[in-house]
């Protein structure tokens, strides 16, 4: 047994990749519901249990396409990157090298779809990886040579527009990147915001005017690469923690700086502006990060917050939406960056293991959850309209759902306007796919 728990249980990496067709249902799946959910996250080969953190190690993408009321497949690949093709005797990675490239190309974290293609995302300055539909490594990327370093592992998609958001970050840069990816996936504009220190920047938002920056203490740290760990960020409240509202189509100089009491952000669920001008930003707040736990993020519980920001104020009215453990919020996509009611999250009961999923109605003030016993660990919900001009909650969410008595993943698909009740479908895939 390993001492580190994010190679246990379903932290686990998997041993090969599969491919099933015709897969078993129990209930029926909507004949509406035409695509593929994809979930990715790390799959490290030989990683060190003393060392290794969470968020390392080479991608695995797993994939379930539905099609016509059928599940159609399920399949798991590799994100290939220099060390997994080293490993498994394949040919290199096609595509540039990026300059700032780390973990010899990895890419493990978020899975996107722009301009037509599908890109594997990470964080901290590797270039994005294309897949093929199949899931299959077409090669790195760097948009045709337009992208200057990394992307990040959350870019933002204005649906109004088309254009992606992202905030670059990288431990060889001073700045965070301010990137937009136009329609066409070639990068239309970039910003050098400059920071104090070397902060480590998961995620990002967008508003109808504001690009919202995140400086937040979670810095780079070289003590921690000397004492041995994987993942060279440590929690340094003394940093302080603000959020930066860039005009979108701003210059540096004109970010303004608002402060928040020290946390840290992985995932917002959204941005909007309200009719007051304000700028409303729902997070999930984690009162501290790697602080202690050096192989992941073991710190403490995260809660859901909504931070209300007068641009001619410096300080952040901080408000506490739902004090219950949980990660992973999303909302419908069609309204990021807009005023919206209805959002999804994953509950954390135990040590960084999820439970059921969670909706909010942030009009009402109020959620539901649906949950499926002790047993059955759901993964990151995702909300899919009915139909492209659909209502914001007039449609499924779905999720990866994993079965401690059998060791096994299942995909449900639940009605979001009876989020409580069982699923509609439930989709009974051949592995576990392990969280990420």
């Amino acid at each position: 047994m390993t001492a580190n728990p994010y190679l246990a249980g379903n932290f686990a990496p998997l041993d090969d990749e599969i491919s099933a067709d015709e897969l078993s249902v129990i209930g029926e799946i909507p004949r509406e519901l035409n695509g593929r959910l994809l979930r990715i996250g790390p799959n490290p080969i030989d990683p060190d249990p003393a060392t290794h953190h969470w968020f390392l190690g080479s991608g695995m993408v797993h994939g379930l396409r539905l099609r016509e009321g059928r599940a159609e497949w399920f399949r798991s690949r590799y994100v290939r990157d220099d060390r997994v093709v080293a490993a498994k005797g394949w040919p290199p990675v096609a595509g540039p090298t990026g300059a700032l490239q780390l973990g010899e190309g990895v890419s493990n974290t978020n899975i996107i779809g722009h301009a037509g293609k599908l890109f594997a995302l990470v964080e901290a300055g590797n270039l994005p990886v294309e897949l093929d539909f199949d899931l299959e490594t077409v090669g790195r990327s760097d948009f045709g040579g337009t992208l200057p370093g990394g992307l990040s592992a959350h870019p933002h998609l204005d649906a109004d527009t088309g254009e992606l958001h992202a905030a670059a970050y990288s431990p060889l840069w001073q700045h965070i990147q301010y990137v937009v990816v136009g329609t066409d996936g070639r990068v239309r504009k970039t910003v050098d915001v400059p920071v104090p220190g070397q902060p480590m920047v998961h995620d990002c938002m967008i508003t109808r005017n504001y690009f919202i920056v995140l400086d937040l203490p979670v810095i780079l740290d070289p003590s921690v690469a000397e004492a041995g760990f994987s993942l060279p960020y440590k929690w340094h409240p003394e940093y302080g923690a603000r959020v930066g509202l860039l005009p979108r189509e701003g210059t540096a100089d004109q970010i303004a700086w608002h402060e928040v009491e020290p946390c840290y952000v992985f995932h917002p669920m959204n941005g909007y502006e309200d009719e007051q001008g304000r700028v409303v930003l729902d997070v999930v707040r984690h009162g501290r990060m790697f602080a202690e736990d050096m192989r992941g993020p073991g710190d403490g519980i995260s809660t859901l917050d909504r931070w209300t920001i007068d641009p001619a104020k410096t300080q952040v009215h901080e408000q506490r939406l739902d004090d219950s453990p949980q990660e992973f919020p999303r909302l419908d996509e069609r309204l990021t960056g807009k005023p919206y009611r209805y959002g999804y999250t994953a509950d954390l009961p135990e040590f960084n293991v999820m439970g059921g999923i969670r909706k909010y109605d942030l009009h009402a003030g109020t959620s539901e959850v649906h949950n499926e016993g002790d047993d059955r660990i759901f993964l990151e919900p995702v909300f899919v309209p009915r139909s492209e001009d659909a209502g914001e909650d007039d449609g499924w969410v779905m999720a990866y759902v994993y079965d401690r008595r059998e060791d096994r993943t299942d995909v449900v698909i639940i009605e979001a306007q009876d989020f409580a009740a069982g699923p509609v479908a439930t989709v009974q895939l051949p592995r576990r796919v392990p969280y990420g």
